[in-house]
């Protein structure tokens, strides 16, 4: 997962044109297919990269032409906020879907619940499954079936500006109340505020929550958790972090503005993710690329936790170019192009064999991330999974403008949870 969660909600209508959808097909891929045994036509490629990874991308996804040579590959880079609302509307509406999505992991039970991703049980695109990473493997699932293959696997961390916790004397806080206690020095010594705290984004409340041994849902049981004591306490954090300045946040435009502070040096830290790296390097504050620090993300009083996250690889239930379709979602998930795109991207990869690779496994974020990845926490792989998150947004901008106290807060969650999840209690 990365960048912001919007797009999350569906309509009754949307549902109801799934299976149409799916029936009569969608996009403009054109006829192609496979021809002879060759395969051909156009595949259209939805690749909700960021603006530092989005060339990569591009190159990478072009590159399948090379092998196969009678297929187009129409490269259409779409924004993360934009992605999620506008292939329901284009899927449900069976007019102008792609053929191929780069799907956020939350997205995925979502899509297939409503009848929009074709299962992939059975074709040339899951290939060599035993590779992949186990974790990776769960958000592609839904009701027996595989209806995406894993691409990226990722999660947070703490992204740090080591010369100005240098000049400020401290260490790298293990603990939100250790970083809020070197705030006082960090601002003192170098003029700096100590973290940049994403108001902005419920996933980044997350790792709040895990900190106090919290949950959002417990899916199996089929329990509301978020407003118990855990949920309180996490809405507590945020918010004295802000009123003590120990942290700076904005209601909008999160990832752009808090890139750019970390950049220019104006925090010392800032939790984030590795689709980040090259961006945050590309700052003045990282002209030396080694004055970038990565660290785990700081417990609460409790425990210490990091959303898992990620994408993968979905194909329109629609697409009239079904074929090539898994031909491309094979390739662009194959062992080699994940090496390639951790190689220039630093991009963790879904595949055991490419983290065995010696340019992988020196690369210095890898050497990071992987154990992070491993320590993740499973988010619930329920359909409902990504709406999940709008309740939180809310009620994260309402405490840290005073509009809600976190006990409010964290009640008003449950009850939003309990009207979406009709048989949660």
């Amino acid at each position: 997962m990365r960048r912001g969660i919007r797009g999350i909600t569906a309509t009754a209508l949307v549902a109801g044109l799934a299976l149409a959808a799916t029936a009569c097909g969608g996009g403009d891929s054109g006829s192609g297919g496979d021809s002879g045994g060759e395969l051909s036509g156009t595949v259209t490629f939805w690749d909700t990269s960021n603006d530092a990874e989005k060339a990569t991308y591009r190159k990478l996804a072009e590159g399948f032409q090379q092998e196969h040579p009678k297929v187009h590959v129409k490269y259409v880079n779409v924004p993360f906020g934009d992605a999620n609302a506008k292939f329901k509307n284009a899927a449900g509406g069976n007019s102008g879907a792609p053929d191929v999505m780069r799907t956020e992991v939350a997205w995925v039970a979502d899509f297939a619940n409503l009848g929009y991703l074709a299962p992939l049980d059975g074709t040339p695109a899951l290939d060599k499954t035993d590779d992949y990473l186990p974790q990776a493997v769960g958000s592609t699932e839904f009701k027996g079936k595989t209806y995406a293959a894993p691409q990226v696997i990722d999660t947070l961390g703490l992204f740090y500006n080591k010369k100005l916790l240098k000049d400020a004397g401290v260490e790298v806080p293990k603990t939100f109340d250790e970083l809020a206690e070197a705030a006082k020095k960090i601002k003192a010594k170098t003029g700096a505020t100590a973290l940049y705290l994403r108001g902005d984004d419920p996933y980044w409340f997350l790792p709040y929550l895990y900190g106090e041994g919290g949950d959002m849902v417990n899916a199996r049981d089929k329990v509301v958790e978020i407003d118990d004591g855990a949920g309180v306490k996490a809405f507590k954090t945020i918010k004295n972090l802000v009123d003590s300045k120990a942290a700076v946040t904005d209601a909008t435009d999160g990832q752009e503005n808090q890139l750019k502070a970390l950049k220019d040096g104006t925090v010392a830290m800032a939790v984030d993710g590795p689709w980040d790296i090259e961006g945050a390097r590309a700052g003045k504050a990282f002209k030396d690329k080694k004055n970038l620090g990565v660290a785990p993300v700081p417990g609460g009083s409790t425990a210490q936790g990091s959303p898992q996250g990620g994408w993968n690889l979905s194909v329109y239930a629609g697409s009239k170019n079904l074929q090539a379709s898994y031909a491309f979602v094979k390739y662009m998930s194959s062992a080699k192009v994940q090496q390639q795109t951790n190689e220039k991207l630093s991009l963790l990869p879904t595949r055991k064999s490419v983290y065995e690779v010696p340019a992988v496994k020196s690369n210095e974020m890898v050497q990071f991330f992987k154990p992070a990845v491993d320590g993740a926490v499973q988010r619930p792989w329920i359909a409902e999974g990504n709406s999940l998150f709008e309740p939180v947004k809310v009620q994260m901008n309402k405490v840290l403008t005073g509009a809600a106290s976190p006990e409010q807060a964290a009640k008003a969650t449950g009850d939003a949870y309990r009207k979406l999840l009709k048989d949660y209690k």
